[in-house]
C-alpha cells in the first residue's frame, strides 16, 4: 500500500504551496482518498484519475477536510457523458453542505454517492478501513486503513482532525504508520482547541507502538523540523513531516 500526499496543509497558513488534507492511498491498482480540502483537487487528479477513485473517505465536516469535493464534482458532471460517479462517505450532513454551499438541492447527488460514516470496519475494495470518533467535532473520526490481503501487515493510522491523542491508541497496531496531525507544533495547545502538538503525538505513538511517525496539519506559525525534532526527542521510531507530493510506502 502506498501513501500519496496530495495536501498536508491547516486551516489557514502563510507556507507557499500549504493545501488542504488529501492522502491518496492505492493498493492492487485500487484507490481510496482519505479527506479532500482546499486546493488539494489539482494535485491529487495529476497523480490518480479522479473518476477512478474507490472512495473518498472525509474525518469530519470542517471544509479544511471536504471543500474540494466540489471541483472534484465538477469534474464528473462537466467531462464525461453521462457524469461518472465517485462513493463518499462521511459524516452525516456532508451532502446537505455542499448542496448549501451553491443554494442548489441535488448538487452533490449529481456525482457523488454520499454514504453516512458510522464507527467500525468496513471494507472497499482492497481496502479495510476501521472508522473510530475522536474529539474534536461532535462527529469526528480517525482511521486505520489495511490490505485486506495482508491483515497482518502494518497500517496507517490518520488521525484526522484530533483534540485528544489517547483517542488514537486504541486504532493503533505495533508497527503502523501514524500519520497524525500536530497543528500546534512544539506546544502548548491553546486551553479549548482540541487539536494535538508534539508531546500529545508522541504519548500517543508510544502507547500504541506505531513504528513511525508522520507529522501533518502543522500550523505556519511552527516550524517543521523543530516539530519532528520534539516527537523524537521521546519517540523510538522513524519520525518526519509530510509534504505535498511525497509519495510513502505503507
Amino acid at each position: 500500500m502506498d501513501l500519496f500526499v496530495a495536501g498536508a496543509g491547516p486551516a489557514y497558513t502563510a507556507r507557499p504551496g500549504a493545501v488542504g488534507a488529501a492522502y491518496l492511498l492505492t493498493e492492487d491498482g485500487h484507490a481510496i482518498v482519505l479527506d479532500l480540502g482546499h486546493g488539494a483537487y489539482a494535485r491529487l487528479a495529476g497523480a490518480r484519475e479522479p473518476s477512478t477513485l474507490d472512495a473518498v473517505i472525509v474525518s469530519h465536516l470542517h471544509p479544511d477536510h471536504f471543500v474540494d469535493l466540489v471541483p472534484l464534482r465538477h469534474y464528473l458532471r462537466y467531462e464525461f457523458e453521462p457524469p461518472r460517479r465517485v462513493r463518499v462517505v462521511a459524516p452525516l450532513g456532508l451532502d446537505r453542505r455542499l448542496d448549501d454551499l451553491h443554494g442548489e438541492p441535488g448538487f452533490s447527488a449529481e456525482t457523488l454517492d454520499v454514504e453516512v460514516l458510522q464507527p467500525g470496519v468496513r471494507t472497499i475494495g482492497p481496502f479495510a478501513v476501521e472508522a473510530r470518533r475522536v474529539t474534536h467535532t461532535d462527529d469526528s473520526y480517525a482511521f486505520r486503513v489495511t490490505a485486506v490481503a495482508r491483515p497482518a501487515s502494518p497500517g496507517l493510522v490518520y488521525s484526522g482532525d484530533c483534540g485528544r491523542g489517547d483517542d488514537l491508541v486504541p486504532l493503533i497496531r505495533t508497527g503502523d504508520a501514524l500519520l497524525v496531525e500536530a497543528s500546534f507544533g512544539t506546544g502548548p495547545v491553546p486551553v479549548g482547541d482540541l487539536h494535538l502538538d508534539a508531546a500529545a503525538v508522541t504519548r500517543a505513538a508510544s502507547a500504541g507502538g506505531a513504528g513511525r511517525v508522520l507529522l501533518t496539519h502543522i500550523l505556519g506559525t511552527y516550524d517543521p523540523d523543530a516539530v519532528v525534532a520534539s516527537v523524537r526527542a521521546g519517540f523510538a521510531g522513524d519520525v518526519r513531516a509530510v509534504a505535498p507530493g511525497d509519495l510513502i510506502p505503507v
